[in-house]
């Protein structure tokens, strides 16, 4: 029986049929699952899905009239699926737990860079063959201290580097690392870690008690001259707050490779479209912040991961097995 595999990357579509490979049939869309093109799944027991979909309780009715069975998302975060709608409605929910941190943390730190020693403003310019450095000064992050808000893997990997970097580590987490307490991390209230961190970087789930987890009252607390990463998720910044604190003419630079507000924009060409987000239009115009789209998990290793994972989650619903990838077991 044919999968259906909703939001697949052009560079990402090769990797998923070679890995489904002699096991099922799969067929690729690149577009994203929502209420308008979740007919299209009509008559598929499995459906896969990418991190922006939508699994609200509209989409899975329609989902579940249809026959779909199983849903495997092809992402570790799983704040878009209603699941409780998915249990009453029969329907198993899995996702992928785990792949490569260090494609999340690496590219975090490039971010941190970018923004800090100001490359994408220079690569412009040397386009246009003005080769001056007015405005491009940086700061040695040598000796500075990186907070981390969120010591999981992808946090871990973080310290690690900045560790290398040989920067002073602050911790904050309901829970500690000792991989980072060795690498002399020291754990401190959230409160502290924001105002005493030149680099703060969030490494956290979203769920309820992390929405607008850098809030209003979080931006005031922090250094005018910090530098704010979010490679996690969108909803963990009050962007709003953050665009008052921008004009304001606060912080040494912002990378931000997701937004809150992301869905339906993100991972689309709206070159030739008026964007409607107010806040997200004024958000790139601020020449020390940097927005990419969601890009941090996309490399070869972690991709590679997360089909893996998809194809044993699948083949895992077949055989009845359960495995702690599953949200929603099957009925």
């Amino acid at each position: 029986m044919e999968i259906l595999a909703f939001g697949v990357q052009a560079d990402e579509k090769p990797l998923i049929e070679r890995a489904f490979g002699d096991h099922e049939d799969v067929r690729c869309l690149d577009v994203f699952l929502n209420e308008d093109t979740a007919p299209i799944a009509a008559g598929y027991e499995i459906v896969s899905t990418s991190v922006n979909a939508d699994l609200g309780a509209d989409v899975l009715e329609i989902l579940a009239a249809g026959g779909t069975r199983m849903v495997a998302q092809r992402s570790t975060g799983f704040n878009n699926v209603d699941l409780a709608t998915a249990e009453r409605l029969g329907m198993t929910v899995a996702r992928v737990s785990y792949y490569s941190p260090h494609s999340v943390a690496e590219f975090a730190w490039a971010l941190a860079m970018a923004v800090n020693r100001r490359i994408v403003r220079a690569s412009i310019r040397t386009r246009d063959f003005d080769f001056r450095l007015d405005g491009l000064m940086g700061r040695d992050l040598h000796g500075r201290t990186a907070g981390v808000l969120g010591t999981g893997k992808i946090g871990e990997a973080f310290a690690r580097i900045a560790h290398g970097f040989g920067m002073r580590l602050l911790g904050w987490d309901v829970a500690e690392n000792p991989a980072c307490a060795e690498l002399g991390m020291r754990y401190v209230p959230k409160d502290e870690l924001l105002a005493r961190s030149d680099l703060i970087t969030l490494h956290v789930p979203l769920m309820a008690e992390t929405r607008h987890l850098i809030d209003a009252a979080a931006l005031k607390a922090m250094r005018d001259d910090a530098i704010l990463i979010n490679s996690s998720r969108g909803g963990l910044i009050d962007t709003a707050a953050l665009v008052g604190e921008l004009r304001a003419g606060r912080f040494a630079g912002v990378g931000l490779d997701v937004y809150e507000a992301e869905a339906g924009l993100f991972f689309l060409d709206k070159s030739l479209e008026a964007v409607e987000d107010d806040t997200l239009a004024r958000l790139v115009t601020f020449p020390k912040v940097l927005v990419t789209s969601h890009q941090a998990y996309y490399t070869e290793d972690a991709v590679g991961q997360i089909v893996d994972t998809t194809v044993r989650n699948v083949l895992d619903y077949r055989e009845g097995r359960r495995s702690e990838n599953v949200l929603v077991p099957r009925s």
